[in-house]
């Protein structure tokens, strides 16, 4: 089944079953392989994508529910090969390590600031709160949200 929607910013479609699951798509199908699969189960958030302005776990979201949406992922980050605020703030800060989970990090962070564009501290922590970092930079990864934030990062 052809499922088409726009992908950082260009129309594409997919030949693929519609219970597939958007990280595997993104990452074999389509090369995006900035889009990290940890846990496989929507827990870690290391698969976090924008569907729609909305952060949403893509290795637990079927290909079938982005049919006829805006779908972003670290690479469409990037315009006119310039680093969006929110990954020169993180690159600022050091507020990853091993930078396995700093794509979706990242993601979560921007549909964030797509809806509080100025948010506090306690609403940043809050709304990263389900984002898994092991390398223990959680402090940091605040500071550079925090920090983007006051750039006006969108």
């Amino acid at each position: 089944m052809a499922i088409s929607f726009r992908l950082n910013g260009k129309a594409v479609s997919v030949e693929a079953a519609g219970s597939r699951m958007l990280a595997y798509v993104l990452r074999s199908d389509l090369g995006l392989t900035g889009t990290k699969v940890g846990c496989g189960a929507g827990i870690c958030g290391a698969c976090t994508v924008v569907v729609g302005g909305e952060a949403v776990r893509s290795c637990s979201t079927p290909l079938e529910a982005v049919a006829g949406k805006e779908v972003l992922t670290i690479e469409g980050l990037e315009r006119s090969g310039a680093l969006h605020a929110l990954q020169e703030a993180f690159l600022a800060h050091t507020a990853f390590q091993c930078g396995f989970c700093t794509p979706g990090m990242i993601l979560n962070a921007y549909a964030l600031l797509l809806k509080h564009p100025r948010p506090s501290r306690e609403q940043i922590a809050e709304a990263m709160e389900g984002n898994l970092c092991r390398c223990g930079t959680h402090g940091r990864i605040l500071d550079a949200v925090q920090d983007a934030a006051k750039g006006g990062a969108k």
